[in-house]
């Protein structure tokens, strides 16, 4: 019987040491699709690569010094910053009162969840072309139906205004995200106990009441997750930016990515591009990592 026992235990061994073989496929992907593109990263932020000629020389930390030179940098940080502070909010707002909505108990909230998902489904190209056409000025749907209640549809233009144009590739980014944050809120609110809520209503409390006490403290890291999510897809904001207005009217729409890519592939300066990338990469992670500890925070005091 003692035999049998480690017998099967060997067997287990075994077993266990060849799992971690399925893992060097995955770790082989890793090292090379994202390891080594970061090393290679960090490399050429200290050269003058263009990108194309392989003779290039090191500079040392004069990319990094140039940064603020000539005002790109802080102008695509604080679109970047505009632009994830209107995603994170209007995402979050949307998709948690849609999945407070769709988790109550009505006719059809199959198909409207479904409804409220179908926008994530699509391509980011996809979606910018379609929106450019809502937009457009004369002959997109909301100047059209402009026209239909009075007003003047050849003036709506908001792709083309300075101070505008960047909340409005923001409300398509929302537009896209929102159903996937309010998935996450779903499947939070289905886990909060149903006899917590029957237990506030006979206590007198109404439906706001049990949504601001009870649903959302029970669902806070729920809401940490859907938050930090929202913060890195505004962070790394790029799609729109190049598809709807090329970072126009002027800078107005030129975020940190696009910066990146016009410095690296338009000016052919892949080596201050790098430099840019380092410094992203770096404010990235600090604001990732101050808004996790943040809403850790708020969690404990929920």
């Amino acid at each position: 019987m003692k035999k049998k026992t480690k017998k099967r235990g060997n067997i287990s061994l075994v077993f266990t040491n060849r799992m971690y073989v399925f893992l060097i496929p995955a770790l082989l992907m890793f090292l090379v699709l994202w390891i080594y593109p970061l090393l290679q990263l960090f490399y050429y932020s200290i050269t003058d690569f263009n990108g194309i000629n392989y003779n290039f020389d090191y500079v040392g930390l004069e990319n990094f010094s140039r940064i603020f030179e000539n005002g790109s940098m802080v102008n695509a940080i604080k679109n970047t910053l505009i632009y994830a502070v209107v995603v994170v909010v209007l995402s979050n707002l949307i998709g948690l009162g849609i999945a407070i909505a769709l988790n109550t108990r009505i006719h059809f909230k199959g198909i409207f969840r479904t409804c409220a998902y179908f926008p994530a489904l699509f391509s980011a190209i996809v979606v910018g072309f379609i929106w450019s056409y809502v937009y457009m000025p004369s002959s997109g749907m909301i100047a059209g139906l402009l026209d239909m209640l009075g007003m003047d549809g050849s003036k709506f233009n908001p792709l083309g205004s300075f101070t505008v144009a960047l909340f409005a590739i923001a409300i398509v980014e929302v537009w896209k995200g929102f159903g996937t944050t309010m998935i996450i809120y779903l499947a939070g609110l289905q886990t909060v106990d149903e006899s917590l809520l029957e237990a506030g209503r006979i206590d007198g409390c109404n439906e706001w009441q049990l949504t601001r006490f009870v649903k959302l403290p029970l669902i806070s890291s729920t809401i940490t997750i859907n938050v930090i999510l929202n913060v890195i897809a505004g962070l790394k904001a790029f799609d729109y930016s190049f598809i709807m207005t090329n970072g126009g009217p002027g800078s107005s729409t030129r975020t940190l990515m696009f910066q990146i890519y016009q410095m690296a592939f338009t000016d052919q300066q892949m080596g201050r591009a790098s430099a840019f990338s380092v410094v992203s990469f770096f404010v990235i992670i600090v604001i990732t990592v101050f808004m996790l500890f943040f809403m850790n925070k708020r969690e404990v005091e929920l």
